[in-house]
């Protein structure tokens, strides 16, 4: 696992051993960041079920503000602390060791950007996505790594699905709250 571009280029990153943990490929992290990649200059990131941390890692080399790291296994959370100090990004970032819908449920900050990789087949995501609506701001983008076949709603609130894309036994599914000027298409 490695940094792919940006200011941390290159970088090894850690990553946890066992059955529960399941990195995101190179590919599909790619794939994530083509997607998203003129909103993260300056933004504020949520990396949700962060794990090592690698999702809000890249979005930090790549010229994210800030990304608030959450994740309920003080291990990851470790690990996460360990991969973003072997970046140089301590100041840039915050680590919460919670449960993530608990995390949603107190948060007063508000971000432009959350990353979701939950553990497959818990319905984590469709638990999350009210709370997080919320706390999005007016250009919000959430993207949800997920299992091949699961079908999200196509709305959470005004986080409106963008588009699913898939990547062998995984797909990305995107929302974003609209422009003013798109709401009435």
């Amino acid at each position: 696992m490695r940094v792919i571009t940006g200011i941390a280029r290159g970088r090894k990153l850690k990553t946890l051993e066992g059955e529960e943990v399941r990195p995101t490929t190179d590919m599909v992290k790619e794939a994530i960041f083509s997607i998203i990649q003129f909103d993260i200059e300056g933004s504020v990131i949520l990396d949700l079920f962060c794990g090592s941390g690698q999702l809000g890692i890249e979005a930090l080399s790549r010229g994210a503000k800030y990304c608030r790291f959450v994740d309920k296994s003080q291990a990851s959370a470790e690990c996460a602390r360990e991969n973003i100090a072997a970046c140089g990004f301590k100041d840039e970032c915050g680590i919460t060791v919670s449960d993530s819908l608990d995390f949603l449920r107190g948060v007063r900050m508000t971000f432009d950007i959350a990353l979701l990789d939950p553990p497959y087949r818990n319905g984590l995501i469709e638990k999350a996505m009210p709370l997080l609506e919320g706390k999005m701001s007016d250009r919000g983008i959430v993207v949800c790594e997920h299992e091949k076949g699961l079908v999200l709603p196509d709305e959470f609130g005004r986080l409106k699905k963008s588009k699913t894309y898939r990547y062998g036994k995984i797909e990305v599914t995107v929302y974003r709250v609209p422009l003013p000027n798109e709401e009435e298409e």
